[in-house]
C-alpha cells in the first residue's frame, strides 16, 4: 500500500494523512474518547469526486471504509483501524435558497452549520439538540430534535442526496430518481454510500423561541411525570418537550444550594406566541419546581445549549428503547434508576412522538421506529476519565434491562447503538430489514460500507 499512497494523494484534493505526518492525531480524534482508532490513511475530501477517488482506492487496496462526519457515532464508527477514514468535515457548505425554502448542506457539515445558515432568514430544518452532531450521520438514521413535533424527524424533509456507491459512482437519490435507494438512505444509515450533498426542505421558525426550563428534585420524580404524561400529548404542535433526568448544572439561574442535585427537568421549546409557551409552562407546573428560568432565546442559541456538557474529549456510552406509554411502571423505573449512576455527568433523556412524526407514513421511508405515537428514551453515560466509565456502562446497561417490561420490541433508534449488533439492528427496522437487505445486495453486494448500523447483504432468515 505504501507504494500506492502517492495516487489516492494525486487523486483526493484535500490532504491525506499517515500515521507518521504532522496532523496525524487531530485528524483521527474522534468525540467519544473511548475509542482510540489508528486509520491507515485519512482523507480530507473537498468534493463528491474526490470521495470517488477514496472509495475506488480503498476498494483496489482491500482497505475498510470508514466515514466521518461530525465524528460523533457513540460506537466509534467513525474511523477504523488499518482502513481508511474518508473525513467528510471539509465538505461542509450550506447553500439556502430562501425562496424556494431549499437548503443544500454538505455530507460533511455539522448541525450548527446548517442552522446558522438556514436562521439568517429565519428558517430551519428539524435536526438533533447538540450543535457539533454531523448532519449526516444524524439524518441517514433519522434526526429528532425540537422541531420533530411540527415537521416530524429530519428525514421526512428531505428531498434528495448525492451520493458515492460502492463502485465508485456518483448518483442523486430522490422521489424521482433511484427512488429505491432514496427510500433506503432515509433510516437506513451509512450503508449503502457516502453522502456528499443533502438536500432539505425548510421551514419557518425563529430567530427567536421561547424557551423554558424547570427542575424538581428526586423526590417529585415520580409525581411530577405522572401529571406530566397528562399534559404533554395535548399541548400544541407549536411546543415541545424533553424530560430530562439529570444533575442540576452549576449554572447561573441555579440556586447554589441545588448545584449538581440529581432530580428531574422539563425542558419546554415553543414556536408559537410567549403566551402560548407560558400556558404550556404554566400546565406542566401543577407540582412547584426548586427553580425554573424561562426566557426568549435565539433558535441557535437552544440549539447548542447542550454542546459545551457534550463536548470532544469525554467518555460516552448509551441506549436506547421505545415506550408506548409512560406507564406507572415505567416512570418508576426512570425515577429510581437516576440513583444507580455515579457521573453527574450522566443522564436520561425521554422524547415524546406525535404530531408531525406520525404524518410521513410507516413505509414510506427506511426509519426503524414505527410511525405510532410513542416516546423514544436515551440512557447516555458520560464520564471525564475513562475509569468512570465502567460503572456508568454497568448503569446504562441495568436501566436498559430494567425499562424491558414496559419497551416496545422492536429494537431502538439507530443513532443510539453504542453496541450495533446484528440482531438489534433486525429487530430496529423489523419488517423493513427484509427490504433493505435486498437494496443492499443492490447497491453494495460486497458490504464496503459496512462500519455502520450494518445492513450485511449475506443475511439470511430476513
Amino acid at each position: 500500500m505504501t507504494q500506492t499512497v502517492g495516487e489516492l494523494r494525486a487523486a483526493v484534493s484535500g490532504a491525506v494523512f499517515a500515521p507518521e505526518d504532522d496532523g496525524y492525531d487531530t485528524a483521527r480524534r474522534l468525540w467519544n474518547a473511548e475509542h482510540v482508532r489508528e486509520p491507515a490513511l485519512i482523507a480530507q475530501v473537498h468534493s463528491a469526486e474526490d470521495v470517488q477517488a477514496a472509495v475506488r482506492y480503498a476498494v483496489a487496496e482491500g482497505l475498510e471504509i470508514a466515514v466521518r462526519g461530525g465524528g460523533h457515532s457513540i460506537a466509534g464508527l467513525s474511523s477504523v483501524d488499518g482502513g481508511l477514514m474518508i473525513d467528510l468535515s471539509q465538505l461542509n457548505q450550506v447553500t439556502v435558497d430562501p425562496e424556494a425554502r431549499r437548503a443544500r448542506v454538505g455530507g460533511g457539515a455539522l448541525l450548527r452549520d446548517l442552522d446558522a445558515a438556514t436562521q439568517e432568514h429565519g428558517l430551519a430544518v428539524p435536526a438533533g439538540l447538540i450543535g457539533h452532531t454531523g448532519v449526516g450521520g444524524l439524518t441517514l438514521g433519522g434526526g429528532m430534535g425540537w422541531l420533530t413535533r411540527m415537521h416530524g424527524l429530519t428525514i421526512d424533509n428531505l428531498e434528495s442526496v448525492q451520493l458515492v456507491t460502492a463502485d465508485g459512482s456518483i448518483v442523486r437519490a430522490a422521489e424521482d430518481e433511484n427512488a429505491d435507494l432514496f427510500w433506503a438512505v432515509r433510516g437506513g444509515g451509512g450503508n449503502f454510500g457516502v453522502v456528499t450533498e443533502f438536500e432539505f426542505r425548510l421551514h419557518v421558525a425563529g430567530p427567536i423561541v421561547n424557551f423554558g426550563l424547570a427542575f424538581w428534585g428526586q423526590d417529585q420524580g415520580a409525581e411530577l411525570l405522572r401529571a406530566a404524561r397528562e399534559v404533554i400529548p395535548t399541548l400544541p404542535r407549536e411546543v415541545n418537550v424533553v424530560i430530562a433526568a439529570l444533575n442540576a448544572p452549576p449554572a447561573p439561574f441555579v440556586p447554589e444550594e441545588h448545584h449538581f442535585k440529581p432530580g428531574f427537568a422539563l425542558v419546554v421549546v415553543g414556536f408559537g406566541s410567549p403566551e402560548q409557551h407560558a400556558e404550556a409552562v404554566a400546565r406542566l407546573q401543577s407540582i412547584p419546581p426548586l427553580f425554573q428560568i424561562v426566557t426568549p432565546m435565539p433558535y441557535v442559541a437552544v440549539q447548542q445549549l447542550l454542546d459545551e456538557a457534550n463536548g470532544p474529549g469525554m467518555y460516552h456510552y448509551e441506549k436506547g428503547a421505545y415506550l408506548e406509554t409512560l406507564s406507572d411502571g415505567a416512570i418508576d423505573v426512570y425515577t429510581s434508576q437516576q440513583l444507580n449512576k455515579t457521573s453527574p455527568m450522566s443522564a436520561a433523556m425521554i422524547y415524546h412522538l406525535d404530531q408531525g412524526y406520525l404524518e410521513t407514513a410507516d413505509d414510506a421511508t427506511a426509519f426503524g421506529g414505527q410511525r405510532t405515537e410513542r416516546y423514544a428514551m436515551f440512557v447516555i453515560a458520560t464520564a471525564p476519565v475513562p475509569e468512570a466509565l465502567e460503572p456508568e456502562r454497568a448503569w446504562v446497561r441495568g436501566f436498559w434491562d430494567a425499562i424491558q417490561p414496559y419497551a416496545i420490541n422492536i429494537g431502538s433508534y439507530v443513532n443510539g447503538m453504542a453496541e450495533p449488533d446484528a440482531a438489534r439492528i433486525q429487530a430496529s427496522y423489523g419488517d423493513k430489514y427484509a427490504r433493505l437487505v435486498e437494496l443492499k445486495r443492490k447497491y453494495d453486494p460486497d458490504n464496503v460500507f459496512r462500519r455502520n448500523q450494518n445492513i450485511n447483504p449475506a443475511a439470511t432468515g430476513s
